[in-house]
């Protein structure tokens, strides 16, 4: 992680996670040595989006304007550029090998260049727009997993890039809807990137892990080992899904489910399911109109087949990886499904692996409302900005594929980081 992420920036950063249940902004300032201090929150219920993706642009822009507008009020300032996770346009994961020869002669940072600018010209090509370029290993000759191979000797440089990117039209709804917005692009970040930063200690980065983000429309995943980010994939199930099942099951309006989830859902039956009997508004009745009974246990039974396949299809994606096995040796569950009770015990049983529940770490000013799974991927993209990795597009203006945008990238990347 502390490879990765480098570089403090100081002063007020401002995170907006768009998801597909809540679009929230958070305003924090970044002081050392008290680190990062929230100052301001807004969330507002999501409008326009579904799986993660942008379907009616002015009712994304309207939630944005309210988000952001509360949090400024709290903290008594104006946000002019956001860093924003990236959950739509179906992200793609892959890593690329490239290697020059370098004649016998000492590794310089122009050879870093070439060796990083010739991977990044082998990923490109499909016309997406690049999220993440990261170097997780250099090579000289046939020693392999060098962290910096400047001053080295060889006849050769390789290096291992993972990439991370998303569909370029995707890329361009968001960027419009922030720009009717009057805010600006600072960094972008794919979600449950963001949420690891959130919740991972830097041990469990190095000895390898996955985190699933559980979010309303989609559940993520993002694998790490010897501290580099090595695995992004997409699970097209979310939360939505759980409370779209209950709405149907149990005969009742969507308006009543979160309710009842809260109070009532679990993913794995105990004693007394069958004699706990909950009362259900029946669908399309006034809210004093007509209610039915039914045991807990039938809640359980809707609920549990959903995140049953959710966990199945993670698994799946995580065998079918290719990821080191050490990233897929334990699981951290979080993102606001994954706070239904049973979630985590049922995820180790479907998963086969230790897991437990993340929320967001380092984080401070947060209150008890804002500080849980559901606020990890907005708190990662702080811990972004705060860490701030240079390497990255800071604007969704760079074309994929784009020579002297990467280069100069490239370039400040090295500069920062060696």
């Amino acid at each position: 992680m502390d490879k990765v992420l480098a570089k403090a920036r100081s002063g007020m950063i401002a995170a907006l996670d768009v998801g597909t249940t809540k679009i929230c902004c958070f305003i924090a300032r970044n002081t050392r040595p008290g680190g990062l201090r929230v100052i301001g929150v807004g969330h507002q219920a999501a409008a326009g989006t579904r799986g993660g993706e942008i379907i009616d642009m002015e009712a994304v822009e309207s939630a944005i304007l309210s988000a952001v507008h509360s949090a400024e009020t709290m903290a008594g300032e104006r946000v002019r550029e956001v860093f924003v996770n990236v959950s739509g346009g179906r992200p793609q994961s892959s890593t690329v090998g490239a290697r020059i020869t370098v004649a016998g002669n000492e590794v310089s940072s122009a050879d870093l260049r070439r060796v990083l600018d010739e991977c990044r010209h082998r990923a490109n090509g499909d016309g997406r727009a690049m999220i993440h370029s990261i170097p997780i290993g250099y090579a000289v000759d046939a020693n392999a997993g060098i962290r910096d191979p400047r001053g080295m000797f060889g006849q050769s440089l390789g290096v291992d890039m993972h990439f991370v990117t998303a569909s370029a039209g995707a890329m361009r709804n968001l960027k419009t809807c922030l720009s009717s917005c009057h805010l600006s692009i600072a960094g972008q970040v794919v979600t449950p990137y963001a949420s690891a930063l959130a919740c991972l200690v830097e041990d469990e980065m190095r000895l390898g892990v996955t985190l699933v983000d559980m979010g309303g429309g989609a559940t993520t995943l993002a694998g790490f080992a010897d501290g580099d980010l090595v695995y992004t994939a997409m699970v097209p199930v979310g939360g939505m899904h759980v409370t779209n099942d209950i709405a149907i099951g149990l005969n009742t309006q969507i308006s009543h489910v979160e309710r009842i989830k809260a109070l009532y859902g679990s993913a794995v039956h105990v004693a007394g399911d069958e004699e706990q009997v909950i009362d259900v508004p029946m669908l399309g009745e006034e809210d004093d109109g007509g209610h039915h009974q039914v045991p807990r246990a039938e809640l359980v039974n809707v609920i549990r087949p959903r995140l049953e396949e959710t966990f199945e299809l993670v698994r799946a994606r995580m065998e079918a990886s290719g990821m080191p096995t050490a990233a897929s040796q334990r699981v951290v569950l979080t993102g606001g499904a994954s706070q239904l009770q049973g979630a985590r015990e049922l995820a180790a049983t479907v998963l086969e692996r230790p897991v437990r529940l993340g929320r967001p770490l380092k984080i401070n000013g947060l209150a008890e409302a804002t500080g849980g799974p559901a606020f990890s991927t907005c708190a990662g993209l702080l811990r972004y900005a705060a860490l701030n990795r240079p390497a990255e597009p800071v604007s969704a203006a760079a074309a994929p594929g784009s020579s002297k945008s990467f280069i100069s990238r490239m370039g400040v990347w090295l500069r920062e980081n060696f």
